[in-house]
């Protein structure tokens, strides 16, 4: 088996690129393209997060994703700061079961996620380390960027190419403009929907969809890393629903709530990895766990245990009333998680505020309930089905 690659795109925007929605960010999205290859089941020992947008600089990002995932918290994790060159190295020095997230959490954005088999389908086939620093991002966050196409194309580009010395032109190229990818590859190059670090893994995608096996290249700036891909044995899996028009928020005046670090890391493995607290007496579960059963009154007699990530709403409202930190309007809902008596009160996402009806079946996924000071306070959220039952509009608070 070569890799089973997985991809996310977020459900606003258009069909010429994809915007975050306001509770998403490069680590939620990096769990959405993840699951959809680590949630087969297949063994994962090595971790590699590429992106240019980390969510935390210092501080790590390494505990969130392993425990949104359900991987083991002893699991080495590189983050790495890259876009779909990186990626492309990354992959092709990768042992097997090594998973690789690449996300792009600008526009246009998307994630996606590679999980290498018994044999890695990809082998060197060039590289090119050249600086043509036409985008730059300052430290305060600024960024700066010198708008000259032919200078890329010419300079970047076709000189990167030659450098290179590619036998012929490359199926696909990850990174590149449309326009620049339709020059430089080979005819019937797919269209990619990032430009960045997870084009890369959008574009072997493409190759596994349509059965072609070749030559790909990957460039950002001036780098260029090139690689054969053999697609027999690879496989897709995708979650990309139709686009939809971006929500109008505002966000409240005032502070950010600030945050308890004792509350934090109390709440984390329940809330990240979205597991309730089990008696071991009784087996009553409950989200958060209690110290106190109200099934049998024992006392600290849990243990923490994996809940299921769908569940259908059990009552709902939308809340338009100014909240400090918060952006309004937003949906909430009590899920009831299935095949448990469990109830939670969570953020309604995907859909528009007030469209989600009482009875609606759907997904709990990552997502940004906050920022607290500067950290993301992750916690889970529903997304209904796209075949779930949505209302023209919600109770309103």
């Amino acid at each position: 088996m070569g890799m089973t690659i997985g991809t996310y795109l977020p459900p606003w925007g258009t069909s010429d690129g994809r915007v975050l929605g306001y509770d998403e960010d490069a680590l939620t999205m990096a769990v959405e393209a993840a699951r959809l290859v680590v949630d087969a089941g297949a063994a994962v020992s090595r971790v590699v997060f590429v992106s240019r947008e980390l969510p935390l600089l210092e501080g790590g990002n390494t505990a969130p994703l392993l425990a949104a995932l359900r991987l083991p918290d002893t699991l080495e994790v590189v983050e790495q700061i890259g876009g779909a060159p990186a990626v492309l190295d990354a992959l092709m020095s990768a042992a097997p079961s090594t998973l690789v997230v690449a996300v792009d959490a600008v526009a246009p954005a998307g994630a996606a996620a590679a999980l290498i088999g018994a044999r890695n389908p990809l082998t060197f086939a060039g590289r090119a380390q050249r600086s043509l620093p036409q985008r730059t991002r300052l430290a305060d966050g600024h960024s700066y960027r010198d708008d000259d196409p032919r200078l890329m194309r010419e300079s970047g580009v076709r000189t990167s190419l030659a450098a290179a010395q590619l036998a012929e032109k490359p199926l696909v190229m990850a990174g590149a403009s449309a326009r620049d990818a339709a020059a430089w590859s080979a005819a019937g190059a797919p269209t990619l929907p990032t430009l960045g670090a997870s084009s890369t893994l959008f574009a072997l995608a493409a190759l596994v969809d349509s059965s072609r096996s070749g030559l790909v290249a990957a460039i950002e700036q001036a780098a260029l890393s090139a690689a054969t891909f053999a697609a027999a044995g690879s496989t897709v899996r995708r979650h990309e629903r139709t686009p939809q028009k971006a929500v109008v928020r505002k966000r409240s005046p005032g502070g950010d709530i600030k945050l308890s670090l004792a509350a934090y890391d109390r709440a984390f493995k329940s809330k990240v990895g979205w597991q309730a607290g089990q008696c071991t007496s009784c087996g009553l579960m409950s989200i958060p766990p209690r110290f106190h059963c109200l099934g049998c009154g024992a006392d600290d007699q849990w243990t923490l245990a994996a809940l299921p990530r769908t569940g259908t709403v059990y009552t709902t409202t939308t809340i338009h009333v100014p909240v400090p930190s918060l952006e309004s309007p937003y949906t909430l809902a009590v899920v009831e998680c299935d095949g448990t008596d469990v109830r939670s009160l969570m953020h309604v996402t995907d859909v528009p505020p007030g469209r989600v009806a009482i009875g609606a079946h759907g997904r709990l996924v990552l997502r940004r309930v906050a920022m607290r000071t500067g950290v993301p306070d992750y916690g889970h959220a529903f997304s209904p089905d796209p075949a779930a039952s949505l209302t023209a509009a919600g109770g309103a608070t």
